[in-house]
């Protein structure tokens, strides 16, 4: 879609042909990313439409309303605007997962109590998956993890009543005080009569406020199929996408929400407990289409960074004491806020580094805290005494080699002044690019009108010179040789004349 929408660029009025070529590619992107057909039709007759109509030909851009036109015929097929949770008026509210096996129900209802605990509610998961081997034993080390409590009075693997299980969890939460229950039911490998109607005989058992479908954001064209079948069997009210880092395209987000009428609520977007957000329509179309998703990084930013310790940080760079310290708290931090790579990902433009992004190492980051944790806190706090014993001990301490760790200094040195010379206002000059013109901070210019003069070591000299500049014009040819005499003059009545300068030269051969 980028590369189509760059086409248009050059374009100073779109003709229909234009707009049916422009139409055809996105047809094409769409078909590619796995979206269903019917949703490709009307989305591209719409995307027609519009761009036939006048608002385009009266724009100044074609172009960039043309951008306009798909980015918001995205957003509404994605569900318009954002659908939040629903509580109920007297806890607890009731959340049920409903999916096929393998659609990461029970590590979403993890992820999902986790998200509603640091929004303040008291969340309980509930293990009601009791046909898969080890169901429950997972959700169990899932709950662990994220210090949510875990409903299990039935061992599992085949044995209990999950509708039982279900009725006696809402007693449970009302006795405990648990504001929110997260049921995490069965799935099986495919549409089935019988997944169905337990899923609805515990629907109707607990009467839930919110019913979640979670679905694989891999599974392509079949993403159709199965919603409509969980549709008319359970009645969702609301989408969940998992596995929406994977290589897959994510085209199931645009097929079950346009088809299905029921909003995307959520995104897991990687296998940590953190890696889940609430889903925004029109941040995903931005991305889709590589215009961004700054909002969200803005959000990760505030969550892992904290205010005062930016300010501290700041106020040292400033003040030139920013240490190896520092520096490693300020990678922590920035391993919180989530995955690099997904959070350079959300950056305008993102896709034109498409191949830089897969071949960003993580890791790396990994192995300069080691480095910097090998360190003795003297040597953090003054890298200049790290000699070529300390840093050969350094380098076996954290399993990397002395070129590594000569590296990470020389690229510590070189931020830290950098930060230096913006903190103080100034422009800093990059590795490998000259200075920036009209910025101050480079080399003093030299005067005009050639090379640079030598000063004169000997001040009798220097002042003679000086006097006889200002007395001399400068049209005057000055006369003398290489050996340092001067022509004949009246101050100078001893100096030789220009008979015997002629037969000294005659004497040296000349």
């Amino acid at each position: 879609m980028t590369e189509t929408f760059r086409n248009l660029r050059s374009k100073g009025r779109l003709s229909p042909s234009d707009v049916d070529g422009t139409v055809r590619e996105i047809r094409r992107a769409l078909l590619d990313a796995d979206v269903a057909l019917e949703v490709v039709k009307s989305f591209t007759a719409a995307v027609r439409e519009r761009a036939l109509s006048d608002e385009v030909n009266k724009a100044l851009n074609p172009a960039q309303q043309v951008v306009q036109i798909v980015n918001e015929e995205l957003v509404g097929i994605l569900g318009g605007q954002q659908r939040r949770l629903e509580f109920a008026k007297r806890p607890p509210t009731v959340i049920m997962l409903a999916g096929l096996q393998g659609a990461g129900k029970t590590t979403l209802a993890g992820k999902l109590g986790k998200w509603l605990k640091k929004d303040g509610h008291t969340p309980m998961l509930v293990a009601a998956d009791l046909q898969r081997p080890n169901a429950v034993q997972q959700l169990q080390v899932v709950g662990e993890q994220a210090g949510v409590h875990v409903f299990a009075p039935e061992p599992g693997n085949g044995v209990g009543d999950p509708v039982k299980v279900a009725k006696n969890a809402i007693k449970a939460a009302v006795d405990q005080q648990y504001d929110t229950v997260i049921v995490d039911t069965a799935g099986r490998l495919g549409v089935d009569a019988e997944l169905m109607k337990q899923a609805a005989n515990i629907r109707k058992a607990v009467d839930p406020d919110e019913v979640l479908f979670v679905i694989d954001a891999m599974i392509g064209q079949d993403a159709v199929a199965t919603a409509r079948a969980f549709q008319e069997g359970v009645d969702f009210t609301g989408v969940v996408l998992s596995k929406l880092d994977g290589d897959a395209r994510g085209g199931a987000a645009l097929s079950v929400a346009s088809i299905t009428g029921r909003p995307i609520m959520f995104a897991s977007t990687g296998e940590g407990l953190d890696d889940f957000e609430p889903f925004h329509p029109d941040r995903m179309a931005s991305r889709i289409l590589d215009l961004g998703d700054i909002l969200s990084l803005i959000e990760q930013a505030q969550q892992a960074f904290d205010e005062d310790e930016a300010r501290k940080v700041a106020e040292k760079i400033a003040s030139d004491s920013f240490t190896l310290n520092d520096f490693l708290e300020q990678m922590q931090q920035l391993r919180k806020a989530g995955s690099i790579k997904g959070m350079l990902g959300m950056l305008p433009g993102a896709k034109g580094m498409r191949e830089a992004l897969d071949n960003f190492d993580e890791s790396e980051i990994v192995r300069t805290e080691a480095i910097i944790q090998s360190m003795t806190k003297q040597e953090r706090e003054l890298p200049k005494l790290l000699n070529g014993s300390r840093r050969l001990r350094i380098a076996r301490g954290s399993g990397t080699t002395v070129t590594e760790v000569n590296a990470l200094v020389n690229r510590f040195e070189q931020a830290a002044k950098m930060m230096k010379t913006v903190a103080r206002g100034g422009v800093p000059q990059m590795p490998g690019m000259g200075p920036i013109p009209g910025m101050h901070g480079g080399k003093k210019k030299q005067q005009q009108g050639g090379a640079k003069k030598k000063k004169v070591g000997n001040p009798a000299k220097r002042a003679a010179l000086a006097s006889g500049a200002a007395a001399q014009p400068q049209q005057q040819t000055p006369q003398g040789s290489g050996f340092g005499f001067g022509g004949a003059n009246a101050k100078n009545p001893k100096a030789p004349t220009e008979e015997e300068m002629q037969s000294l030269q005659k004497f040296l051969g000349r």
